[in-house]
């Protein structure tokens, strides 16, 4: 589904000699969570840019956000700025869609001396070059219900720090009855809940050459039982992750795991229904555990100079410590210019008076990439790691049937080796 609109020119007088007005076309994927972000954004660029016309596409997710880039790229491409998931970034940079940002960065000054931290440029590094620049960042987290944690004997201010203890009370919250659920994990969508609880039994995806599946061992049936026994031991029901949210906002459910990035928008849709609580993901192996790194980054795709230019402006200011600020305080998604956490003028205020929004600031020491399959099927790689885990939530078969047939599946759609 895409949306296009655009963001007005701020009414300026005619002048002698004035600029032409050059207007890019920006697309960017999920606007129920990202639309406030990009429009206040948008809005602040304008009064520095008045001569930059800004016309928004959206799409309803990264994947849809992908093929409309890929399609364009094969006839004729009109985005000239793409905000694209950090897990489909290598392809465009694979393809030679994306441009390398680098160039420009530099040409600016020292990039860690603007707030572009290594660890940040490493997500959106692929194909040997600064493919894009991080807009968002996040992981996933706890959201939950106090008022029902407290119905069913927890204490929100002592919540489970493990998975045992987590499904225990998610039971608990369940037999509380009256069409009340316990938990929700948010399994489906695409493998980025699935690699929570495989990073965080320390494993990985693929091989260190890429060649074959590295979740197919201890690691991965680690994480599949897990995702079992949310089922079985926690009560876990068979919702989609819409109808868990709307569910969670209703007041209906208990706990329900998923990205910061939804926070702002949680919080709106909760609003007075009851006390909104977050907090970490409970531990799985203290030592080797990880999470994945969601989010967005800006990737130049103007072949127009004029326009080219134009919007690396708008990349540069999206990403700089304002508007990594704005971004903040729009979604729930953690910062991804330094200069916006360490200069107190930024962020610090915010969080001392949002303290909801610490909880991934909190998980970020742990966090890695989320993992960038190879080659051109990397999208059903995605979908046939959901469509196994469903068999699962259905308890249609076992983890160990499962991990087998995502095992196979995934190495048929891996690139073959060549020689």
């Amino acid at each position: 589904m895409l949306n296009r609109r655009a963001l007005p020119l701020l009414a300026v007088p005619a002048l002698a000699g004035a600029q032409t007005a050059t207007e890019i076309t920006v697309h960017y994927a999920q606007p129920v969570i990202f639309k406030d972000s990009y429009d206040a954004i948008a809005a602040e660029f304008a009064r520095r840019e008045p001569n930059i016309r800004i016309n928004f596409v959206t799409t309803l997710n990264y994947e849809e956000g992908m093929q409309l880039i890929l399609r364009q790229a094969a006839t004729n491409l009109t985005v000239d700025l793409s905000y694209q998931g950090f897990n489909r970034l290598r392809l465009f940079a694979e393809r030679g869609i994306a441009q390398d940002v680098m160039p420009m960065l530099r040409a600016e000054g020292e990039p860690a001396a603007m707030g572009y931290s290594p660890t940040m440029l490493a997500l959106a590094h692929f194909g040997g070059f600064q493919c894009a620049l991080a807009y968002a960042a996040s992981n996933p987290i706890c959201y939950y219900n106090a008022d029902l944690v407290r119905r069913a004997g927890g204490d929100p201010n002592a919540m489970p720090t493990d998975w045992a203890g987590t499904l225990a009370l998610s039971a608990r919250i369940k037999a509380l009855g009256g069409g009340t659920e316990g938990m929700h994990y948010a399994w489906s969508g695409d493998d980025w809940m699935f690699s929570a609880l495989l990073f965080g039994h320390g494993g990985r995806m693929l091989t260190p050459d890429e060649r074959d599946v590295a979740f197919a061992g201890a690691e991965g049936l680690g994480a599949l039982t897990l995702l079992d026994r949310m089922v079985k031991d926690g009560g876990m029901a068979n919702l989609s992750r819409d109808a868990a949210q709307q569910a969670f906002a209703a007041g209906r459910l208990g706990m329900f795991f998923w990205t910061t990035a939804a926070l702002r928008g949680t919080m709106q849709q909760v609003g007075r229904n009851f006390e909104l609580r977050t907090g970490p993901m409970p531990i799985i192996n203290a030592q080797l555990g990880r999470l994945p790194t969601g989010g967005a980054a800006g990737m130049l795709t103007a072949r127009d100079p004029a326009k080219r230019e134009a919007a690396w402006k708008f990349l540069r200011f999206s990403t700089s410590a304002e508007g990594t600020t704005l971004m903040v305080q729009n979604t729930g998604y953690v910062p991804t210019n330094q200069l916006a956490i360490d200069e107190p003028r930024w962020l610090a205020e915010f969080y001392r008076a949002n303290p909801l929004f610490q909880t991934a600031t909190r998980q970020a020491n742990i966090s890695i990439p989320w993992y960038a399959f190879p080659g051109a099927n990397s999208v059903r790689v995605t979908q046939t790691m959901v469509d196994q885990q469903s068999r699962i939530v259905q308890q249609q078969a076992t983890p160990e049937v499962v991990l087998a047939d995502m095992a196979a599946e995934v190495r048929r759609l891996l690139p073959r080796p060549r020689g």
